[in-house]
């Protein structure tokens, strides 16, 4: 009777299985992230053209395209934008624009503005400072494309077209500013041949600086002479241009002409991402992986031929007058152990390094996935903080356990410090920066409601998690020393001056740095040069390396240390791989001097402002990695040997 009842529970169990199986699998063929779902059009159709901000990588402080006197639409609607839209200064609006889905159209006129002396100005500023438009069409953004001189080279494509450019007249050496006021836009197209529908795969743009001009009086329905559909005129140079000076009327037309292409919707977006040089990014994994290789032989040969000869060595010893002649690590194993000074800061720091080191692996294992694709606008950066706040449990756990190991009691301050300190110190720095782009109205400033959203997300999420963990950590049993502390702490020979701290601590940053600084030029580009990076899988191989060659060279300098009898290896663990964030800051440096053209104060504190709350962000991480490498190594040769 009950043999049969298992029988039937386990046939029960193997169709709920082939049932959610097959769901699965159909389910494969018809998954789509919200939001970039392709959307089929059919011949006629209305395609909505939105707005996005204006950029520039002179300032790096971006507008609205409504902060400049643009042809406005009836009502300015917004559209939702999440998180992480709103932290990157996205605002995508409606615009006057009328798309019809393959239906050419030529020299459709927008609108007619007259410019007073202030929006000649604002005009002018925005083309000094090298300002792009950003459109966005079926969610794909607006591409310029330049073709190489190269014929073989692939087509570039750059993001926004300027809004205007500078120049003289023929014979004249006064510069004067010119607007791009026509637009000849070309929309791609996949059709299928069954439904005759068709999905966009392509958004590209020519923009041209165009005086227009007309006979009689301005009316919407007066007719160009300089480009007009009727008699097939079209502009195809800017050699009659549009000057920007106060009491000029400037005239804003375009051209839409519909392209079919045997791109396919699924590989809409491999032409925005080509990458022509991952040759470059191979030789980064190579030089790279030649790092760990060096570092794993150092290890291994530690390992193996000193520790192992040591260890029976130290376990062959069998006189008093044999045990009083030790020398080397083995000297140090009554202090080894002894809590640091300032133990409660490293819990602190430790905690908050494992809440970063969940938060970088998980991000990157859904960027591999495809679910943060640039499709999905502002999701790495809303997945990068919602993700930091869940793995506030794992900073609670980490920094309570280790803090009971040095025999603590109050697991609720350690918590609380946890919480707070690296949170604190980057909302610091945030929220001064957002005052200076607030200053300069910019659309880049965080709204008061966003920022509020943060300070939920971290007051009413990530401390009660790091709690949560600080709990669970602390009721767990304290983990046991391999051997026991003397009460009197050893003096500490006379160092040798490469064994001095600050220095080896200096050398231990160089080559986890030099494991990640040819993949970091490319990350600086897509961020400060307005640039799409989507090479994760590089990226991910890179972090993988990063983490062994932290702990590989904290684990030889931390043998070396304790080699010369010197102990206090707790700290000097932790900065010895997070010194390699003071070299990411340093090439930051060099990278504003030497690619970047911004010019302005307040875009310069960004840069640098950003670029130290990432930098601590990368100590914090490299000096966890190094400590739990180190502390691990520790434990594992003091516990192999036998202590009298």
């Amino acid at each position: 009777m009950e043999s049969r009842s298992r029988s039937k529970d386990k046939s029960t169990t193997a169709m709920i299985s082939a049932v959610l199986f097959l769901f699965l699998i159909h389910g494969a063929h018809c998954f789509y992230l919200p939001g970039v779902a392709p959307e089929d059009f059919q011949k006629g159709d209305p395609l909505k053209v939105k707005v996005n901000k204006l950029t520039s990588i002179k300032t790096q402080l971006p507008y609205s395209y409504y902060s400049l006197p643009f042809c406005l639409p009836k009502k300015i609607v917004d559209s939702a934008e999440n998180l992480g839209e709103v932290l990157r200064g996205d605002r995508i609006e409606n615009s006057r624009f009328v798309f019809k889905m393959r239906e050419p159209q030529m020299c459709a006129v927008l609108c007619q503005i007259t410019l007073d002396a202030k929006t000649a100005k604002h005009f002018k500023e925005k083309i000094d400072d090298e300002y792009r438009v950003n459109m966005i069409l079926d969610n794909l953004p607006l591409v310029v494309p330049i073709r190489r001189l190269d014929q073989e080279a692939p087509t570039v494509y750059q993001l926004g077209y300027h809004i205007g450019l500078k120049g003289q007249y023929s014979g004249s050496k006064e510069e004067k500013y010119f607007i791009h006021n026509h637009l000849a836009f070309t929309v791609k197209y996949h059709r299928d041949q069954q439904t005759d529908s068709a999905r966009i795969v392509g958004f590209e743009v020519k923009p041209y600086s165009v005086r227009h001009e007309y006979e009689g009086k301005w009316s919407e329905k007066t007719r160009l002479t300089t480009c007009d559909p009727h008699t097939k005129r079209t502009v195809v140079n800017s050699n009659t241009p549009q000057e920007v000076e106060a009491g000029k009327d400037i005239i804003f037309t375009y051209d839409v002409e519909y392209q079919e292409s045997e791109v396919k919707w699924a590989s809409r977006w491999d032409a925005y991402l080509l990458m022509s040089d991952d040759q470059i990014h191979w030789f980064s994994i190579v030089n790279s992986l030649m790092i760990v290789l060096f570092l794993s032989g150092m290890v291994a040969m530690i390992m193996l031929r000193t520790l192992y000869r040591d260890i029976s060595k130290y376990n062959e010893l069998e006189t008093q007058e044999e045990a009083q002649e030790e020398t080397g690590w083995k000297l140090v194993h009554g202090d080894v152990f002894r809590p640091p000074s300032n133990s409660d800061l490293l819990c602190v720091y430790v905690g908050t390094g494992v809440q970063f080191l969940g938060m970088v692996l998980v991000t990157m294992i859904f960027a591999i996935l495809g679910f943060l694709s640039p499709s999905n606008r502002g999701g790495l950066m809303t997945a990068m903080l919602l993700l930091w706040v869940f793995m506030g449990i794992f900073a609670g756990y980490a920094s309570t356990r280790l803090y009971k190991m040095f025999k603590g009691a109050e697991w609720k301050k350690i918590a609380l410090r946890t919480a707070f300190m690296f949170p604190a110190i980057v909302f610091a720095i945030f929220f001064v920066l957002n005052a200076l782009i607030w200053g300069q109205e910019s659309s880049g400033a965080v709204p008061f409601g966003t920022m509020f959203a943060l300070v939920l997300l971290w007051f009413g999420i990530s401390v009660p998690l790091v709690f949560v963990g600080g709990y669970v950590g602390f009721r767990k049993p304290a983990i046991e020393d391999p051997v026991k502390t003397n009460k009197i702490p050893r003096q500490i020979p006379e160092q040798a001056w490469y064994m001095n701290p600050i220095f080896s601590i200096l050398i231990g940053g160089i080559l986890p740095f030099g494991a990640v600084f040819i993949e970091l030029f490319f990350i600086l580009t897509s961020i400060w040069l307005n640039q799409f990076y989507y090479i994760f899988g590089f990226l991910f191989l890179v972090f993988i390396i990063l983490l062994i060659t932290c702990a590989e060279i904290t684990i030889v300098l931390c043998y070396f240390q304790l080699c010369s009898e010197d102990y206090l290896w707790w700290w000097r663990s932790y900065l010895t791989s997070g010194s390699s964030a003071l070299y990411l800051f340093l090439y930051a440096t060099f990278y504003f001097f030497t690619k970047l053209e911004i010019t302005k104060l307040v875009s310069g504190l960004l840069y640098f402002g950003y670029m130290l709350i990432a930098s601590y962000a990368f100590f914090v991480l490299t000096g966890t990695i190094g400590f739990y490498a180190c502390f691990w190594f520790t434990r594992l040769i003091y516990s192999s040997v036998k202590i009298d």
